[in-house]
Protein backbone atom coordinates (compact mmCIF):
# COMPACT_ATOMS: atom_id res chain seq x y z
CA UNK A 1 0.00 0.00 0.00
CA UNK A 2 0.91 3.25 -0.67
CA UNK A 3 0.42 6.33 1.27
CA UNK A 4 -0.39 9.39 -0.24
CA UNK A 5 -1.57 13.04 1.00
CA UNK A 6 -5.28 14.34 -0.61
CA UNK A 7 -7.36 17.40 0.02
CA UNK A 8 -10.27 15.44 1.45
CA UNK A 9 -13.94 16.83 2.51
CA UNK A 10 -15.34 15.17 5.13
CA UNK A 11 -19.36 16.47 4.56
CA UNK A 12 -21.16 18.03 2.18
CA UNK A 13 -20.01 21.61 2.03
CA UNK A 14 -17.77 21.57 4.29
CA UNK A 15 -14.12 22.98 4.56
CA UNK A 16 -11.53 20.67 2.62
CA UNK A 17 -8.93 18.98 5.08
CA UNK A 18 -5.36 17.70 4.24
CA UNK A 19 -5.55 14.17 5.05
CA UNK A 20 -4.13 11.03 4.03
CA UNK A 21 -5.29 7.72 2.46
CA UNK A 22 -4.04 4.37 1.18
CA UNK A 23 -3.54 3.68 -2.62
CA UNK A 24 -3.44 -0.08 -3.49
CA UNK A 25 -0.20 -2.03 -4.52
CA UNK A 26 0.46 -1.88 -8.16
CA UNK A 27 -1.19 -4.80 -9.74
CA UNK A 28 0.50 -6.08 -13.05
CA UNK A 29 -1.89 -3.87 -15.28
CA UNK A 30 -1.54 -0.81 -12.77
CA UNK A 31 0.69 2.65 -13.16
CA UNK A 32 1.12 4.83 -10.92
CA UNK A 33 1.08 8.61 -11.80
CA UNK A 34 2.59 11.35 -9.82
CA UNK A 35 -0.20 13.97 -10.37
CA UNK A 36 1.74 17.40 -10.65
CA UNK A 37 -2.55 19.07 -11.81
CA UNK A 38 -6.15 18.80 -10.91
CA UNK A 39 -8.33 20.59 -12.32
CA UNK A 40 -11.39 22.10 -10.94
CA UNK A 41 -14.67 20.70 -12.60
CA UNK A 42 -18.06 22.09 -11.84
CA UNK A 43 -19.49 18.52 -11.41
CA UNK A 44 -16.44 18.36 -8.69
CA UNK A 45 -18.37 20.62 -6.92
CA UNK A 46 -21.83 19.29 -8.08
CA UNK A 47 -20.50 15.57 -5.86
CA UNK A 48 -18.91 17.23 -2.76
CA UNK A 49 -21.76 19.43 -2.27
CA UNK A 50 -24.16 16.28 -2.94
CA UNK A 51 -26.25 17.91 -5.47
CA UNK A 52 -27.12 14.41 -6.72
CA UNK A 53 -27.62 13.10 -3.63
CA UNK A 54 -25.52 10.26 -4.00
CA UNK A 55 -22.41 11.06 -1.96
CA UNK A 56 -20.00 9.34 0.24
CA UNK A 57 -17.86 10.85 2.87
CA UNK A 58 -15.13 11.65 3.30
CA UNK A 59 -14.87 12.71 -0.43
CA UNK A 60 -11.34 13.15 -2.17
CA UNK A 61 -12.81 14.78 -5.70
CA UNK A 62 -10.88 15.79 -8.51
CA UNK A 63 -10.81 13.76 -12.49
CA UNK A 64 -8.75 16.08 -14.27
CA UNK A 65 -5.58 14.62 -13.72
CA UNK A 66 -1.79 15.38 -14.99
CA UNK A 67 1.25 14.23 -13.92
CA UNK A 68 3.97 11.49 -14.25
CA UNK A 69 4.51 8.16 -14.35
CA UNK A 70 6.83 7.14 -11.17
CA UNK A 71 6.06 3.46 -11.23
CA UNK A 72 4.42 0.39 -13.92
CA UNK A 73 3.15 -3.23 -13.05
CA UNK A 74 5.04 -5.85 -14.73
CA UNK A 75 2.49 -6.16 -17.57
CA UNK A 76 2.32 -2.95 -18.36
CA UNK A 77 3.17 -2.17 -22.26
CA UNK A 78 2.08 1.72 -23.50
CA UNK A 79 3.89 3.76 -20.44
CA UNK A 80 7.36 3.77 -18.95
CA UNK A 81 8.86 6.09 -16.27
CA UNK A 82 8.87 9.70 -17.07
CA UNK A 83 5.94 9.78 -19.38
CA UNK A 84 3.44 12.39 -19.38
CA UNK A 85 0.20 11.10 -18.56
CA UNK A 86 -3.56 11.93 -17.77
CA UNK A 87 -6.56 10.49 -16.00
CA UNK A 88 -10.21 11.65 -16.55
CA UNK A 89 -13.39 10.90 -15.60
CA UNK A 90 -13.32 6.89 -15.57
CA UNK A 91 -10.94 4.05 -13.69
CA UNK A 92 -12.30 1.32 -14.46
CA UNK A 93 -15.05 -0.53 -16.79
CA UNK A 94 -15.79 -4.35 -18.02
CA UNK A 95 -13.76 -4.07 -20.93
CA UNK A 96 -16.05 -7.35 -21.98
CA UNK A 97 -19.47 -5.48 -23.41
CA UNK A 98 -19.95 -3.96 -27.03
CA UNK A 99 -19.51 -0.37 -25.46
CA UNK A 100 -16.10 -1.27 -23.82
CA UNK A 101 -15.22 -3.27 -26.57
CA UNK A 102 -15.82 -0.38 -29.30
CA UNK A 103 -14.20 2.23 -27.15
CA UNK A 104 -16.99 3.83 -25.71
CA UNK A 105 -16.54 2.82 -21.85
CA UNK A 106 -18.64 5.58 -20.88
CA UNK A 107 -21.66 3.30 -21.31
CA UNK A 108 -20.47 0.49 -19.75
CA UNK A 109 -23.15 -2.36 -19.23
CA UNK A 110 -21.83 -3.70 -16.14
CA UNK A 111 -21.53 0.32 -14.66
CA UNK A 112 -18.07 2.35 -15.63
CA UNK A 113 -16.37 3.03 -12.70
CA UNK A 114 -15.89 6.84 -11.69
CA UNK A 115 -12.69 8.52 -10.62
CA UNK A 116 -13.97 9.51 -7.20
CA UNK A 117 -17.06 8.97 -5.14
CA UNK A 118 -17.53 5.77 -7.03
CA UNK A 119 -17.80 1.95 -5.82
CA UNK A 120 -14.93 -0.17 -7.91
CA UNK A 121 -15.46 -3.33 -8.72
CA UNK A 122 -13.03 -5.03 -5.99
CA UNK A 123 -15.82 -3.28 -3.62
CA UNK A 124 -13.52 -0.12 -2.63
CA UNK A 125 -14.53 3.23 -2.43
CA UNK A 126 -12.69 5.54 -5.55
CA UNK A 127 -10.55 8.12 -4.77
CA UNK A 128 -9.98 11.24 -7.38
CA UNK A 129 -7.31 13.65 -7.81
CA UNK A 130 -7.02 15.83 -4.92
CA UNK A 131 -4.00 14.10 -4.43
CA UNK A 132 -0.34 13.30 -4.64
CA UNK A 133 -0.36 10.45 -6.79
CA UNK A 134 -2.81 7.68 -7.86
CA UNK A 135 -2.52 3.92 -9.06
CA UNK A 136 -4.90 3.06 -12.30
CA UNK A 137 -5.32 0.54 -14.75
CA UNK A 138 -3.30 1.31 -17.89
CA UNK A 139 -6.35 1.22 -19.95
CA UNK A 140 -7.73 4.00 -18.28
CA UNK A 141 -4.38 5.80 -18.78
CA UNK A 142 -3.72 8.26 -21.62
CA UNK A 143 -0.47 10.52 -22.89
CA UNK A 144 -0.12 13.81 -22.84
CA UNK A 145 1.70 15.16 -25.83
CA UNK A 146 5.04 17.07 -25.32
CA UNK A 147 3.60 20.47 -27.24
CA UNK A 148 0.66 20.70 -24.30
CA UNK A 149 1.68 22.74 -21.17
CA UNK A 150 0.62 19.83 -18.58
CA UNK A 151 -1.23 22.31 -16.14
CA UNK A 152 -3.89 23.47 -18.54
CA UNK A 153 -3.67 20.31 -20.16
CA UNK A 154 -5.51 18.91 -16.85
CA UNK A 155 -8.94 19.82 -17.67
CA UNK A 156 -9.09 19.11 -21.24
CA UNK A 157 -9.54 15.24 -19.31
CA UNK A 158 -13.11 16.28 -18.85
CA UNK A 159 -13.84 19.72 -20.57
CA UNK A 160 -12.19 18.98 -23.35
CA UNK A 161 -13.41 15.06 -24.22
CA UNK A 162 -16.64 16.91 -22.95
CA UNK A 163 -16.93 18.93 -25.83
CA UNK A 164 -15.11 17.35 -28.36
CA UNK A 165 -17.28 14.35 -28.04
CA UNK A 166 -20.13 15.66 -29.15
CA UNK A 167 -19.03 18.04 -31.67
CA UNK A 168 -17.55 14.97 -33.66
CA UNK A 169 -20.81 12.93 -32.75
CA UNK A 170 -23.10 15.73 -34.14
CA UNK A 171 -20.56 16.59 -37.29
CA UNK A 172 -20.36 19.77 -36.44
CA UNK A 173 -17.85 20.27 -39.52
CA UNK A 174 -17.12 22.13 -42.23
CA UNK A 175 -20.51 24.01 -43.80
CA UNK A 176 -22.56 23.67 -40.31
CA UNK A 177 -23.35 26.16 -37.99
CA UNK A 178 -23.01 25.70 -34.36
CA UNK A 179 -23.61 28.10 -31.37
CA UNK A 180 -21.85 27.15 -27.74
CA UNK A 181 -24.21 28.62 -24.97
CA UNK A 182 -22.25 29.62 -22.28
CA UNK A 183 -18.50 31.17 -22.62
CA UNK A 184 -17.60 29.01 -19.37
CA UNK A 185 -15.07 26.63 -18.39
CA UNK A 186 -16.56 24.03 -20.95
CA UNK A 187 -17.77 26.84 -23.68
CA UNK A 188 -14.74 28.31 -24.26
CA UNK A 189 -12.54 25.11 -25.19
CA UNK A 190 -15.84 24.07 -26.73
CA UNK A 191 -15.50 27.54 -29.02
CA UNK A 192 -11.81 26.12 -29.69
CA UNK A 193 -12.97 22.94 -30.95
CA UNK A 194 -15.62 23.78 -32.90
CA UNK A 195 -13.57 26.31 -35.10
CA UNK A 196 -10.89 23.82 -35.52
CA UNK A 197 -13.04 21.11 -36.90
CA UNK A 198 -14.12 23.38 -39.30
CA UNK A 199 -17.64 24.76 -38.25
CA UNK A 200 -19.13 28.39 -38.70
CA UNK A 201 -19.50 29.29 -34.52
CA UNK A 202 -21.52 31.50 -33.12
CA UNK A 203 -21.25 32.08 -28.99
CA UNK A 204 -24.44 32.85 -27.13
CA UNK A 205 -23.91 34.05 -23.94
CA UNK A 206 -26.17 36.60 -20.73
CA UNK A 207 -23.54 39.76 -21.29
CA UNK A 208 -20.82 40.99 -23.76
CA UNK A 209 -18.14 40.86 -21.72
CA UNK A 210 -16.32 37.75 -23.02
CA UNK A 211 -17.30 38.92 -26.66
CA UNK A 212 -13.62 39.86 -27.33
CA UNK A 213 -12.28 36.76 -25.89
CA UNK A 214 -14.88 34.47 -27.66
CA UNK A 215 -13.39 36.14 -31.02
CA UNK A 216 -9.98 35.34 -29.88
CA UNK A 217 -10.82 31.59 -29.25
CA UNK A 218 -12.12 31.48 -32.59
CA UNK A 219 -16.02 32.47 -32.22
CA UNK A 220 -17.37 34.16 -36.13
CA UNK A 221 -20.00 35.55 -34.50
CA UNK A 222 -21.01 36.59 -30.99
CA UNK A 223 -24.99 37.59 -29.37
CA UNK A 224 -26.33 38.35 -25.90
CA UNK A 225 -29.31 36.44 -24.87
CA UNK A 226 -30.49 38.91 -22.92
CA UNK A 227 -31.56 40.62 -25.73
CA UNK A 228 -34.88 39.42 -27.08
CA UNK A 229 -34.16 40.26 -30.50
CA UNK A 230 -31.38 37.98 -30.76
CA UNK A 231 -33.86 35.18 -30.89
CA UNK A 232 -36.18 36.77 -33.52
CA UNK A 233 -32.62 37.16 -35.75
CA UNK A 234 -31.34 33.59 -35.39
CA UNK A 235 -34.58 31.97 -35.26
CA UNK A 236 -34.10 28.23 -37.03
CA UNK A 237 -30.36 29.16 -37.81
CA UNK A 238 -28.08 26.84 -35.97
CA UNK A 239 -27.45 22.67 -36.78
CA UNK A 240 -26.40 22.12 -33.53
CA UNK A 241 -26.15 24.31 -29.98
CA UNK A 242 -23.81 23.03 -27.33
CA UNK A 243 -25.44 23.89 -24.21
CA UNK A 244 -22.61 23.80 -21.77
CA UNK A 245 -24.03 25.92 -18.64
CA UNK A 246 -24.87 24.32 -15.69
CA UNK A 247 -28.06 26.24 -14.72
CA UNK A 248 -31.26 25.15 -16.10
CA UNK A 249 -32.40 27.49 -19.62
CA UNK A 250 -35.55 28.20 -21.22
CA UNK A 251 -35.34 24.79 -23.45
CA UNK A 252 -38.00 26.19 -25.95
CA UNK A 253 -36.87 29.48 -26.49
CA UNK A 254 -32.92 27.73 -27.46
CA UNK A 255 -35.17 24.88 -29.62
CA UNK A 256 -36.64 28.28 -31.77
CA UNK A 257 -33.09 28.76 -32.66
CA UNK A 258 -32.27 25.31 -34.45
CA UNK A 259 -32.38 24.88 -37.86
CA UNK A 260 -34.86 21.44 -39.25
CA UNK A 261 -33.43 18.34 -37.67
CA UNK A 262 -31.17 20.51 -35.50
CA UNK A 263 -29.98 19.40 -32.28
CA UNK A 264 -29.82 20.91 -28.85
CA UNK A 265 -26.85 18.53 -27.14
CA UNK A 266 -26.15 19.68 -23.15
CA UNK A 267 -23.40 19.25 -21.76
CA UNK A 268 -23.73 20.62 -18.43
CA UNK A 269 -24.99 19.40 -15.59
CA UNK A 270 -28.09 21.41 -14.03
CA UNK A 271 -29.50 20.00 -10.94
CA UNK A 272 -33.03 20.46 -11.16
CA UNK A 273 -35.17 18.75 -14.38
CA UNK A 274 -35.30 20.63 -17.50
CA UNK A 275 -38.95 21.16 -19.05
CA UNK A 276 -40.07 22.27 -22.73
CA UNK A 277 -43.02 22.11 -24.72
CA UNK A 278 -43.52 19.57 -27.21
CA UNK A 279 -44.17 21.57 -30.04
CA UNK A 280 -40.97 23.02 -29.87
CA UNK A 281 -39.40 19.47 -31.31
CA UNK A 282 -43.12 18.72 -33.43
CA UNK A 283 -42.57 22.39 -35.30
CA UNK A 284 -38.81 21.41 -36.63
CA UNK A 285 -38.47 17.60 -36.18
CA UNK A 286 -35.60 18.91 -33.62
CA UNK A 287 -33.53 16.81 -31.00
CA UNK A 288 -32.93 17.73 -27.51
CA UNK A 289 -30.05 15.22 -26.24
CA UNK A 290 -27.32 15.08 -24.40
CA UNK A 291 -23.40 13.61 -24.39
CA UNK A 292 -21.81 11.75 -21.65
CA UNK A 293 -17.76 12.75 -22.11
CA UNK A 294 -16.00 10.00 -24.35
CA UNK A 295 -14.10 6.55 -24.52
CA UNK A 296 -10.30 6.38 -23.92
CA UNK A 297 -10.08 6.06 -27.55
CA UNK A 298 -11.56 9.51 -27.88
CA UNK A 299 -10.13 10.85 -25.26
CA UNK A 300 -6.48 10.03 -26.72
CA UNK A 301 -7.57 11.17 -30.26
CA UNK A 302 -8.84 14.82 -28.60
CA UNK A 303 -5.36 15.17 -26.70
CA UNK A 304 -4.07 14.58 -30.31
CA UNK A 305 -5.90 17.11 -31.82
CA UNK A 306 -5.71 19.84 -28.92
CA UNK A 307 -1.67 19.19 -29.46
CA UNK A 308 -2.15 19.24 -33.09
CA UNK A 309 -4.20 22.79 -33.35
CA UNK A 310 -2.91 24.41 -30.26
CA UNK A 311 -5.76 24.51 -28.29
CA UNK A 312 -5.53 24.82 -24.46
CA UNK A 313 -8.08 26.19 -21.65
CA UNK A 314 -7.39 29.05 -20.38
CA UNK A 315 -6.35 28.53 -16.73
CA UNK A 316 -5.73 30.20 -13.44
CA UNK A 317 -3.23 27.80 -11.38
CA UNK A 318 -4.04 27.58 -7.47
CA UNK A 319 -2.38 26.30 -4.20
CA UNK A 320 -3.95 23.43 -2.02
CA UNK A 321 -5.25 25.89 0.67
CA UNK A 322 -7.27 27.85 -2.16
CA UNK A 323 -9.68 25.53 -3.45
CA UNK A 324 -12.48 26.06 -0.61
CA UNK A 325 -12.02 30.03 -2.36
CA UNK A 326 -12.06 28.41 -5.16
CA UNK A 327 -15.81 26.69 -5.21
CA UNK A 328 -17.17 30.00 -4.39
CA UNK A 329 -15.80 31.65 -7.00
CA UNK A 330 -17.01 28.81 -9.24
CA UNK A 331 -20.02 29.10 -8.42
CA UNK A 332 -20.47 32.56 -8.39
CA UNK A 333 -18.94 32.76 -11.84
CA UNK A 334 -15.86 33.97 -11.07
CA UNK A 335 -13.28 32.47 -13.04
CA UNK A 336 -11.87 32.38 -16.70
CA UNK A 337 -12.08 30.00 -17.34
CA UNK A 338 -10.57 26.97 -14.97
CA UNK A 339 -9.19 26.38 -11.85
CA UNK A 340 -6.09 24.54 -11.67
CA UNK A 341 -4.52 23.05 -8.28
CA UNK A 342 -0.76 22.61 -8.14
CA UNK A 343 -0.37 19.27 -6.48
CA UNK A 344 2.87 20.30 -5.21
CA UNK A 345 1.56 23.15 -2.61
CA UNK A 346 -0.40 20.04 -1.08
Amino acid sequence: MCTTHVLSVPSAKAPFEKTTIERRDLRPDDILIDIKYCGICHSDIHIAHNDFGNAVYPMVPGHEMAGVVSAVGSAVTKFAVGDRVGVGCFVNSCGECKFCLRGEEQFCTKGVVISFNSTDYDGNLTYGGYSQNIVVKEHFVVRIPDSLDLAAASPLLCAGITTYSPLKHWDAGPGKKVAVLGMGGLGHIAVQFAHAIGAEVTVLSTSTNKKDEALSFGADHFYTTSDPATFKELAGHFDIIINTVSANIDVDAYLSLLEVDGSLVTVGLPSKPEQYNIFSLYAGRRSITASNVGGMRETQEMLDFAAEHGIAPKIEIIRADQVDEAYERVLNNDVRYRYVIDMATL
